[in-house]
């Protein structure tokens, strides 16, 4: 099992045990409004449980802060990681997403041997925009229609990428 280390932030495999947290985090409304129509337990099911990902806890000082996850696409021609994270609304605006995607991103360019990464937060959702340009994440292009929001209407989402040089 793989756990990464920070200065502040720990990142540790998921559990179903850490289910019920997720689900806290997931059900704040300013972390629910960027995860469309399905339930928070659904989500917090996809980061802690998915055969196609592989979650990680955000922690910090040891408690539950949130989430991030990647997977990978190993068919050598396209080979690339994605990933997707949330963070507690206490724990924004701290730096804390920052260093857990860096911590995720530095792992899966040194340890897992990928050139890209890619992420595709809400093409609205600024915040997040801006933590994934200060590690060195570029955009790509707007994905029109990209997802069906909490209210029901198709939102776009935001392509972006990284190459494993542009990593700070």
């Amino acid at each position: 099992m793989v756990v990464l280390r920070g200065e502040r932030v720990t990142l540790r495999p998921l559990t179903e045990a850490d289910l019920g947290r997720l689900v806290q985090i997931l059900r704040e409304p300013e972390v629910a409004r960027w995860f469309g129509s399905a339930s928070a337990e659904e989500s917090a099911e996809e980061f802690a449980l998915s055969e196609e990902s592989t979650g990680f806890a955000i922690e910090v000082d040891r408690e539950v802060v949130g989430a991030i996850q990647a997977y990978e696409e190993n068919e050598p021609d396209y080979r690339h990681a994605g990933m997707d994270l949330f963070v507690a609304t206490a724990s924004q605006n701290g730096g804390v997403g920052t260093e857990a995607l860096r911590l995720l991103a530095r792992h899966l360019v040194r340890e897992r041997g990928h050139h890209r990464l890619i992420i595709d937060p809400a093409a609205e959702n600024a915040r997040a925009i801006k933590v994934y340009e200060r590690i060195g994440f570029k955009p790509v292009g707007i994905m029109r229609a990209y997802e069906r929001g909490a209210d029901g209407t198709w939102h776009d989402g935001l392509l972006m990428d990284l190459l494993a040089e542009e990593l700070r």
